[in-house]
């Protein structure tokens, strides 16, 4: 009735699940939606206070993915060829030699990336949305796997810039990491910093293997009526008076994209609606605006939408 369970071929992710909720406790929701993400083939938003455990995630990720990790510490000062790389004159060769940015790495965390200027946020539209750069004329591909998880702080904080529309479209999901739970932050002070624990950790799976897998869950099935199900719930965002404009065929896209993921780590072989509405609030709300000021959709505006359309 609900499709086929993958016989274990999730088992690896299991042990990164496993892992990575050792490091960043009580989160293993948001672990989930970040890993989902990867599998997506996106790219991942984290928006948070400082000190909420954004970069050590990232950190722990690359660290049990054995992926190829960059860090770019986004300032105001930052410029567009910091992240791309540079051509230099070698005098001995008589030519220009091309020097990669941060950007050519296969995990490249962006950190703080409201902090920067709209100028220096551009430099990884084409990057994240092409996988390749172009630089002084000449494209260059980036690394595959290639996943961005872009932190940012609220925008209310001094000294920082919105991401316009183009640049959040980029992101397929958005999470936010909140307070650790009572027993879970009693468990993190008294272990210690949990980043140095992140750099001790041991790779639990092989990147290598990361682009086909990340094809193998393009092709988990999304059933006719499902297909009628995520198409109801973008028409109905089109409708209601609550944002200011609706999802685009793009973020119906994504959408089915997480879903997929989110089914494949629950060791199935189909989408179900339950995976809908489990990744549709770190699809759409930073693609949808509220009429109620210039914020994000909430939580209870997507949990509206979800009542208001029935299931097929």
């Amino acid at each position: 009735m609900f499709g086929t369970t993958l016989s274990g071929r999730t088992r690896p992710f299991d042990a990164v699940l496993a892992q990575a909720g050792q490091i960043i406790l009580g989160k293993d929701g948001e672990i989930r939606q970040a890993l989902a993400c990867l599998l997506a083939g996106g790219h991942l938003l984290i928006e948070d206070l400082p000190g909420m455990g954004k970069t050590t995630l990232a950190h722990t990720l690359a660290r049990l993915l054995g992926l190829q990790f960059s860090r770019i510490q986004f300032t105001s000062d930052l410029l567009p060829a910091d992240i791309t790389g540079v051509s230099i004159f070698d005098r001995v060769k008589s030519e220009f030699r091309f020097l990669p940015g941060p950007i050519f790495a296969q995990l490249v965390l962006a950190d703080e990336i409201n902090r920067a200027t709209p100028k220096t946020q551009s430099a990884l539209l084409e990057a994240m949305e092409e996988g390749q750069v172009t630089v002084e004329g000449q494209t260059r591909d980036l690394p595959r796997p290639f996943f961005v998880i872009a932190t940012q702080n609220p925008a209310h904080q001094i000294g920082t810039f919105p991401l316009p529309e183009s640049q959040l479209d980029r992101f397929l999901m958005r999470i936010e990491l909140g307070y650790p739970d009572r027993a879970a932050e009693r468990a993190l002070l008294a272990s210690g910093s949990q980043r140095q624990q992140a750099e001790q950790l041991a790779v639990a799976f092989d990147a290598k293997a990361l682009p086909a897998l990340q094809q193998e869950v393009a092709g988990i099935h999304a059933a006719g009526p499902l297909i009628d199900y995520v198409q109801a719930l973008i028409e109905a965002t089109r409708q209601t008076p609550t944002f200011q404009h609706g999802l685009s065929p793009r973020a119906g896209l994504a959408l089915l994209a997480a879903a997929r993921a989110w089914a494949w780590l629950a060791g199935r072989d189909m989408v179900l609606p339950d995976d809908i509405q489990a990744v549709l609030p770190a699809v759409a709300r930073h693609r949808l605006r509220s009429v109620q000021g210039s914020g994000f959709a909430s939580r209870e505006d997507i949990a509206t939408l979800v009542r208001s359309v029935a299931i097929p």
